[in-house]
């Protein structure tokens, strides 16, 4: 009860988070539509946003809070306290360089993204250049906040964490009044506002975690043989854990080389995706790193694989019944959402069939959410690193296989495709290793969701005819 309690906390405050992103993006699409600035925008915004997922929530998360929480039980909060500052102080000064070579090579950064954009011919990359510099200081901010939240989430306190992602969007939505009063650049606005939403979604965890007894402060860099642990489990963890992240980079990349509208077409779908991801995916993989690096810290492999097949029972009473929604319904939903000023018909049926794709892998990545902190809390980052590499060429062969006839809708199809096989190979992995065993009460509520959510989308369909 304890874990649902924590998982419910993290997913209402991150069903928030996702509502005020909606809002955000309605906004978007209304004053940017799906054009070439929103383009140019949304690479920006990919740029950092994906590093954000990918270092600050992926591989730090997978690092520390093990770490954290075994030195927190083992030898009391004073000690794990001086690791975290050791660790803010390290990653501090590498993030800081980070960001200073990427404000000098942005050029080739932005290139390397979005191949179809011609910096000689094409006003997208320049545009996305200036956007991206404006962007990117949010990384080091919201990553540090990683570290900040990492501590919280190690000592039970969600809430928190989970509702600093509200801010970026209250921000971002803040801005776009703003720039609707006094005229401007949208998308100038846009990028102004994620760096200043890092600035303080920073402030925010670092006052939650002071309140807690959490006091860290930066000294002198030293890599201490914890702060290597971290770093050595942080690697192989960037891509094991960031796989979806990656892919939707490669998304984009793509995308770039299709028809003006199609990085915003999924990117718009995506969002729409991200809703129960957010909620489900998000919530349980968070609650699940530290609930299960104790029980294997406590040789308690049979309370670890109960947790875990809960995990996936609460996982699938909410993602099945969503992810067939969405397969019948996502047109209305999309212009629901989207579907005013400059975001107009077209758009509309474009974002939707990215929706459809998209959705038939919703169940897999919220299973991935929930598999891969097993080997996390065991500090075995090097597995899912394997099984993403597999994942990721999977992904790159298919959209070469079904981009010229499909266009971005292959590209999404080949996302979720790449989702179902990165979950099936962590299964199998697990159940070699006897950490994977599906009990009865896991087969008879899976039984009896797939039955409902079949039923649901039937009566749907009759609706609708």
């Amino acid at each position: 009860m304890s874990f649902v309690r924590s998982a419910l906390t993290v997913g209402s405050m991150t069903m928030l988070s996702r509502i005020t992103g909606f809002v955000r993006e309605i906004m978007i699409a209304a004053f940017l539509g799906a054009g070439w600035q929103a383009d140019a925008f949304f690479v920006s915004f990919k740029l950092a946003n994906f590093l954000r997922r990918f270092l600050a929530e992926g591989a730090f998360n997978a690092g520390f809070v093990p770490i954290f929480a075994r030195t927190a039980e083992a030898e009391g909060l004073q000690a794990a306290q001086r690791f975290g500052s050791a660790a803010l102080s390290v990653l501090g000064t590498m993030l800081l360089i980070i960001v200073l070579l990427a404000e000098i090579f942005m050029p080739y950064l932005v290139r390397g993204l979005a191949t179809g954009f011609d910096p000689e011919a094409d006003d997208r990359f320049a545009l996305a250049v200036e956007l991206s510099r404006i962007t990117f200081p949010y990384i080091f901010f919201i990553s540090i906040a990683a570290l900040f939240s990492g501590v919280l989430n190690s000592i039970g306190k969600f809430a928190a964490a989970a509702f600093a992602p509200v801010l970026l969007n209250l921000t971002l939505i803040g801005v776009l009044v703003m720039a609707a009063l006094a005229g401007g650049a949208v998308t100038h606005w846009l990028a102004y506002g994620v760096a200043v939403a890092g600035v303080l979604q920073l402030i925010w965890v670092i006052v939650a975690a002071e309140r807690n007894g959490m006091r860290l402060r930066p000294r002198t860099p030293k890599l201490t043989a914890k702060v290597k642990r971290l770093f050595k489990l942080m690697g192989p963890a960037a891509l094991g854990g960031g796989v979806q992240q990656i892919s939707l980079l490669i998304d984009t990349w793509f995308a770039t080389h299709l028809a003006a509208g199609s990085v915003a077409y999924l990117f718009f779908a995506d969002r729409i995706i991200q809703l129960p991801i957010g909620i489900i995916g998000v919530a349980l993989g968070t609650v699940l790193l530290p609930t299960l690096s104790r029980q294997y810290r406590a040789s308690d492999n049979a309370g670890a694989v109960s947790t875990q097949n809960r995990a996936i029972e609460v996982g699938m009473l909410l993602t099945l019944p969503a992810a067939a929604a969405l397969l019948v319904i996502a047109e209305p939903v999309v212009s629901a959402l989207y579907q005013r000023g400059a975001f107009d018909d077209v758009a509309a049926q474009a974002t939707a069939q990215a929706v459809v794709a998209f959705a038939l892998g919703l169940p897999a990545y919220v299973l991935v959410k929930v598999l891969v902190p097993a080997f996390f809390a065991r500090e075995d980052t090097k597995t899912p690193v394997k099984i993403a590499a597999v994942a990721l060429a999977s992904n790159v062969i298919l959209i070469l296989l079904l981009i010229d006839h499909f266009a971005h809708v292959g590209i999404a199809l080949a996302t979720a495709m790449s989702n179902w096989i990165n979950a099936l190979l962590l299964w199998v992995v697990l159940r070699r290793q006897g950490l994977a065993i599906v009990d009865r009460p896991l087969v008879k509520k899976l039984v009896l969701m797939l039955t409902a959510a079949g039923t649901m989308t039937a009566a749907i369909m009759l609706v609708d005819m």
